[in-house]
């Protein structure tokens, strides 16, 4: 039966947020026809974030700040750490929040429903970037899914994305198994997108922008418009980091066996070159269809980095 008034568990990674955390937090809490807790991660700052968070805990009884773990070096060990030390007892769908966006009211009520509606187990959506130019610019990540995109980019900004409890304990018990490879993988958000659709759970990537996506020089990864996003991502192909996490991923969640990704998997050149002509089959959208073929053959003509 659906739930009609869902309890949600929120999981912010925070890190010198204090810029932005505080409207960030009155968003998620302003939630229509939800009921929410936030739980917050904080990595070591150095601009008053763990105190500031504590104080406001204290006074907001939906807001829980985890203990102190250490430096995690990035948000995704923060949000494998949250997803590994929060407990989803009692919560009917979990939520992955950054510190430095703004909500819309009905992103979680929407989300809930959408799950309900169409059957799925994760939902994430388009965003809204906004620069403090005033800038904004819509981020379309609801091209259909193909059937190996999973293993080659996340469902969109990992800020979106909603889970069921299912989902949730399961991605938990895959963290608590692979805890320490896990520090290798760079996007929390492509993971669990790889972990859910390699293990038969159905995603749905919402059309409708569910929150505004802050744009600024500390993004870890930000929005991809323009000539020197594009060139910055190219770079990291370039360099090894990006097939590096392909081959990561696909074996952290047991795809390495996978007649197909077995003709990839090593990356040679040869088997670069032939991955590139199932382009269609690994990326959502045409233009980054084109863009993986052409990567590939690059890649192999000129020295594969991630060997």
């Amino acid at each position: 039966m659906p739930v009609k008034h869902p309890k949600i568990a929120v999981l912010l990674a925070a890190y010198n947020g204090m810029q932005w955390i505080e409207e960030q937090l009155a968003s998620i809490l302003g939630q229509s026809a939800v009921d929410v807790t936030v739980y917050i991660s904080i990595d070591p700052s150095i601009d008053g974030t763990e105190a500031w968070c504590v104080a406001y805990a204290a006074e907001h009884p939906g807001v829980v700040v985890l203990p102190d773990a250490g430096c995690f070096g990035g948000a995704s060990r923060n949000f494998f750490r949250l997803i590994r030390d929060v407990d989803f007892g009692g919560y009917d769908f979990i939520a992955f929040a950054d510190q430095d966006d703004v909500w819309h009211s009905d992103k979680l009520q929407r989300a809930t429903r959408a799950l309900q509606t169409h059957h799925v187990d994760a939902y994430s959506s388009n965003v809204t970037a906004f620069w403090p130019d005033g800038r904004t610019h819509l981020l379309d990540k609801a091209q259909p899914q193909v059937a190996w995109d999973f293993l080659f980019e996340a469902a969109g900004p990992g800020c979106t994305y909603v889970l069921s409890k299912k989902l949730a304990d399961s991605l938990k018990a895959s963290i608590l198994a692979n805890w320490k490879p896990l520090q290798d993988v760079s996007l929390h958000d492509w993971y669990c997108y790889a972990f859910a659709r390699s293990h038969g759970y159905r995603w749905f990537i919402d059309l409708v922008p569910s929150m505004d996506y802050r744009q600024h020089e500390r993004n870890q990864v930000g929005a991809n418009t323009g000539l020197s996003p594009l060139i910055a991502r190219y770079r990291t192909i370039h360099d090894g980091w990006w097939f590096n996490q392909v081959q990561l991923i696909a074996r952290l969640v047991g795809q390495g066996v996978d007649p197909f990704v077995k003709t990839w998997l090593q990356l040679r050149r040869w088997q670069l070159l032939r991955l590139s002509f199932s382009a269609w089959q690994c990326r959502r959208r045409v233009r980054d269809k084109v863009f993986f073929f052409f990567i590939c053959w690059a890649t192999a003509l000129t020295g594969n980095k991630a060997e």
